[in-house]
């Protein structure tokens, strides 16, 4: 008889380690993806974007039509290429009002070096 219960507890142990070893096993995670695209790479911006005017407004600066052309962009990009004509219309106010003897609110320490270079360099 304790033959039989130590075969039985033999028994019952080898499955629990195989069941472990394939709980052990590493499945290969697939790559994120988003799915099948709703839209074709060639539908235009203005049709997808018709009640969002600031948006259709960016897509004009960019020069881009479909959502093909739009996806070349990274959002880093897009916003730089959108702030560096406003930053250097900054650039140059600040450096008329610096030669003019004015400067914008805590912006004196540019207008002083401004003025310190223009001297040096005439």
């Amino acid at each position: 008889m304790a033959k039989k219960k130590a075969a039985k507890k033999s028994a019952a142990k080898k499955p629990a380690k195989k069941a472990a070893a394939k709980k052990k096993s590493v499945r290969k995670k697939k790559p994120a993806s988003l799915g099948r695209p709703s839209v074709t790479a060639e539908e235009l911006l203005y049709m997808l974007f018709k009640d969002n005017y600031e948006a259709r407004q960016i897509f004009e600066f960019l020069r881009v039509e479909t959502v093909g052309e739009l996806e070349h962009y990274s959002p880093q990009e897009i916003v730089n290429r959108l702030a560096r004509p406003v930053v250097e219309s900054v650039d140059r106010i600040r450096r008329t009002l610096a030669e003019k003897n004015r400067c914008l609110a805590g912006d004196m320490a540019f207008a002083l070096e401004y003025k310190a270079a223009l001297e040096k360099n005439a």
